[in-house]
């Protein structure tokens, strides 16, 4: 398809420039056309959207670099994005907002997942653990490494407990050894994300 050669050109010029993974596709649905990153994302039509990453994802990993779907989910606006809630009932969230993602893990088997900076429900999408555990990981069985998007307000510990697995461009590794220390988090919740990170790497090594 077309998506997939264009993913392949990307993906190829990533490669020769040592780039291991590209921060791309970008594929949430275009709600508004006032939304700031429309221009980055593929259509107001989930099921189109999630054909078309899962192509651009293919075509670029069979470069031999990781794609990273992004922006996991319902992240419709620029404005305040960081503090803004997609507040909506359970059939809105997964026909509108996550068919296209669902659609891209399980045909494009991306390596990686970025998160986005806004509230699901009153939950930050990057520390919700319906939308990562319940139904990322758990559903559709995805078995790569989660990212949270530049500076996420977010806790760090919090996320981590929810099934993100790296924090940019700032971890803060003193909260979450104070969380480790009041038993907020386990060893093995922390130990599962590095394997999750420690698996990419040697796999794109």
């Amino acid at each position: 398809t077309v998506s997939e050669a264009m993913g392949a050109v990307v993906g190829r010029d990533a490669a020769n420039q040592g780039v291991d993974v590209l921060l791309a596709p970008g594929l949430n649905t275009k709600r508004s056309s006032l939304c700031g990153r429309s221009f980055e994302y593929y259509s107001e039509d989930p099921y189109l959207s999630g054909k078309l990453a899962a192509g651009f994802i293919r075509g670029a990993q069979k470069q031999g670099v990781s794609a990273c779907a992004k922006h996991y989910a319902a992240n419709a606006q620029e404005l305040l994005r960081m503090h803004s809630d997609s507040v909506m009932d359970e059939r809105t969230l997964r026909e509108m907002y996550l068919t296209n993602f669902e659609i891209a893990i399980k045909e494009g088997k991306p390596g990686f997942v970025m998160t986005a900076y806004n509230r699901v429900n009153g939950v930050y999408a990057n520390e919700n653990r319906h939308l990562l555990g319940d139904i990322l990981r758990g559903e559709w069985g995805f078995e790569g490494m989660v990212t949270t998007d530049w500076w996420t307000c977010g806790e760090h510990y919090k996320e981590t407990k929810a099934g993100n697995d790296l924090k940019m461009g700032n971890g803060y590794p003193d909260r979450v050894k104070k969380a480790y220390d009041k038993g907020a988090i386990s060893r093995s919740e922390m130990e599962t994300s590095v394997k999750r990170i420690l698996g990419l790497i040697l796999k794109l090594d």
